[in-house]
């Protein structure tokens, strides 16, 4: 027998699972409308936003005020310089944050929201853009606008029409093809995006180089071309990089001896107290160069199979070197 607190149904009650199907299903047909309303209007906000020196200063109360601090972010991190403004702080003190350089992009579905109406004629004063995103083009929001992001919903998903819903998805909707209209109008590039994600996988694959994260100095296991394979092996032990360069005088790399080479080494029964390093190490060894990208690095080790690299200049000297765990320390394998 069910308890005080299971939830009471009648034999035809609807399903969980059909009113999560209904709300989806209403939305994207808010979704699709919307689509068909993207017009000049919206053409003309994109042309506004191109055309100011400052930044974007998002605005909005509530459910739209949430909406607004994530057009923001997505306008920043794709190439538009943009930030939220909470619209009741604005009116007090906030509104220096605002310039006649910038656009401010009002979010109300009303387009009636009282604590938007009450900054914007200090905002049409000053000389900023202003763009209304909104769902009644007939609204106070609207008529002063620059330009109006028309953006109504037939009803929201909210049984009873109350709660924003597939309107906040639509202004969500528009926000996002605000910013990427945008992104490619400026010509923006992957590069562009990894240098407002640095801390991100695609950051660290486009941004690091090799002569960002390389060994230098003392940490390179590095013995001179009359080195016997004794003093080989306990630079590649104390360096700990599984292997050591072979240098001439002038610190150009003429070989390389790795583990995998000093198991072979030893297979073949040669006297480790009085071999030459020279007699025994790898020539022409694969290198690259500090000024790399280190995702590309990583392709060329995984693609000749080795755990380690030296790093040289353009006159063949070494610069540094890296191996496998130094890549997966930074996450870009």
């Amino acid at each position: 027998m069910p308890d005080a607190t299971t939830p009471r149904r009648s034999p035809d009650a609807i399903t969980f699972e059909q009113l999560g199907r209904e709300t989806i299903e209403l939305e994207a047909e808010a979704l699709a409308a919307l689509a068909r309303r993207i017009d000049a209007g919206f053409a003309r906000a994109c042309e506004l936003v191109l055309a100011i020196p400052g930044r974007v200063i998002v605005v909005g109360m509530g459910k739209s005020g949430h909406v607004g601090g994530k057009i923001a972010a997505t306008l920043a991190s794709t190439g538009t310089p943009a930030f939220f403004v909470h619209p009741g702080e604005a009116s007090h003190g906030d509104l220096g944050m605002i310039t006649p350089h910038d656009l401010v992009l009002a979010i109300s579905n009303s387009g009636e929201t009282d604590e938007i109406l009450l900054i914007l004629p200090i905002i049409k004063r000053m000389g900023a853009k202003l763009v209304a995103l909104t769902g009644n083009p007939a609204s106070t929001l609207a008529r002063q606008a620059d330009a109006v992001l028309h953006c109504p919903v037939a009803k929201e998903a909210c049984p009873l029409n109350l709660a924003p819903t597939a309107s906040t998805t639509a202004a969500l909707a528009m926000g996002d093809a605000l910013a990427v209209a945008l992104l490619k109008s400026r010509g923006f590039t992957r590069e562009d995006f990894a240098r407002s994600h640095p801390a991100g996988s695609l950051g660290r694959r486009l941004l690091l180089y090799v002569g960002d994260i390389m060994h230098t100095g003392d940490e390179v296991p590095l013995v001179g071309e009359n080195a016997g394979l004794r003093e080989a092996l306990f630079e590649m032990t104390s360096k700990g990089l599984g292997m050591t360069g072979v240098v001439d005088g002038e610190r150009r790399l003429l070989g390389i001896l790795t583990d995998g080479d000093l198991r072979r080494i030893l297979n073949r029964a040669i006297d480790v107290h009085t071999a030459k390093v020279r007699d025994v190490m790898t020539v022409n060894p694969k290198v690259t160069s500090p000024d790399r990208l280190a995702a590309e690095t990583v392709e060329l080790m995984r693609s000749l199979k080795i755990n380690g690299l030296f790093v040289v200049d353009d006159d063949g000297r070494v610069a540094g070197a890296l191996n496998m765990h130094d890549l997966l320390r930074r996450r870009i394998v």
